[in-house]
């Protein structure tokens, strides 16, 4: 557990002060100091540390702690993570299911999560697809108006 932490509090710095893109760009960070890493290691440290990726403004993506970011996510910020990230969006009975470009599913997962509507129960976030779990069946229609507004 003391290693984990240490392990943790260096990914913090890490983040801090580079800008690391990918699970590969972490491992190598932390291995550059001395900590013996696997891409398994790294991933479930992402999701304990609820790391998400954000857009570094430049068609990029970067690993982020959603408090250090000051992020406020307002209507516009919502729509140009939804516009630069996701390809569709589609339903079935009380899912919702989003596909996003590879690696962004988590960020946009987090905006959904975020913004706390109440026809939402919940989201799963994989690599590049989401499923938002609607609080009943006759919310998708709206569920998926709403989404699409947002491209």
């Amino acid at each position: 557990m003391l290693m984990k932490g240490l392990r943790h509090a260096k990914i913090k710095e890490i983040i801090d002060q580079h800008m690391m893109e990918t699970q590969e760009d972490l491992a190598a960070a932390l291995r550059s100091y001395g900590i013996d890493v696997t891409q398994a290691t790294v991933s479930r440290d992402i999701k304990e540390l609820m790391l998400i990726k954000v857009p570094t403004g430049d068609g990029h993506y970067r690993y982020a702690f959603p408090s250090d970011q000051g992020v406020v996510l307002s209507q516009a910020r919502m729509e140009r993570i939804f516009q630069d990230s996701v390809i569709s969006v589609l339903a079935s009975e009380n899912l919702v299911i989003i596909r996003t470009l590879p690696g962004t599913a988590q960020a946009v997962a987090y905006t959904i999560d975020y913004v706390r509507w109440p026809e939402i129960l919940g989201t799963i976030a994989g690599d590049d697809t989401i499923f938002v779990a609607a609080s009943a069946r006759n919310e998708i229609d709206h569920l998926l108006a709403k989404f699409r507004n947002l491209l």
